[in-house]
């Protein structure tokens, strides 16, 4: 598929949330372009409905190449959520092309980790314990069930997710029971975040020893929320200014 500055925020940028796209920088010109172009085409076609190829004539489209820093061809850049995650200048060999592409398809734990159903979050944790979408499905399964110490010991394999810490967080203010954030983890459980984060912000003051936990398990709700969620945004000033 052949793209241009007209459709490439649609083709490229958008398509790219859903799946990773490669687009081939080249032009007719360039000997090592139509060396490239044809073992790219067979090996994306190998991975056909995991990502997509596209192609950008750099001459008929020079503000996209000077965006993105095209000064050498053939240039290929992968993009995934809207931004380059990898990329390569040259004409590349089958076998690196291959390798090139396999690294921007998940892993199989993280495709495990997708389906969502118990067997599959314990054989992603059972490949990459550390991974955290899969914890946290399977540590949720676990707390629901009372299996908390479990569930706490899968949470403590994930390191950088503070959606993680967040959920063993909860689960250690439910096993202290000291205070009584019953009704902001009803509220969270029944997808009112508003409610929830209301409840643990204001608990935030008077629960002095537990001002932490909480705080944690508030900015694990606020990184499932996302940056640029405007109840996420209100709630970080408002977690602040609880805190100090």
């Amino acid at each position: 598929m052949d793209v241009t500055e007209n459709n490439f925020e649609a083709a490229v940028i958008d398509r790219s949330h859903s799946l990773p796209v490669v687009v081939d920088f080249w032009a007719d010109w360039c000997g090592p372009c139509r060396q490239l172009g044809p073992v790219l085409e067979r090996e994306a076609s190998k991975r056909s409905g995991r990502l997509e190829l596209v192609k950008l004539d750099v001459d008929a489209n020079p503000a996209l190449s000077k965006s993105y820093g095209i000064q050498g061809i053939p240039a290929v850049k992968a993009f995934s959520k809207g931004l380059v995650t990898a990329e390569f200048v040259g004409a590349q060999p089958a076998a690196a092309v291959a390798r090139f592409l396999d690294s921007l398809l998940p892993s199989e734990a993280v495709q495990l980790a997708q389906k969502g159903d118990e067997v599959s979050l314990r054989h992603a944790l059972e490949l990459e314990p550390g991974l955290a979408d899969a914890a946290i499905k399977l540590a949720r399964v676990l707390r629901g069930r009372g299996q908390k110490d479990e569930a706490l010991d899968i949470l403590g394999n994930v390191r950088g997710s503070f959606a993680a810490e967040g959920l063993a967080a909860r689960i250690r203010l439910e096993r202290a029971a000291v205070l009584d954030l019953s009704g902001a983890f009803a509220a969270l459980d029944a997808g009112d975040n508003e409610q929830a984060l209301d409840g643990l912000i204001e608990a935030i003051t008077p629960a002095r020893g537990s001002r932490d936990e909480i705080r944690r398990v508030v900015v694990g709700i606020l990184d499932e929320l996302g940056l640029d969620d405007p109840l996420a945004t209100r709630s970080r000033t408002r977690l602040a200014s609880a805190l100090y």
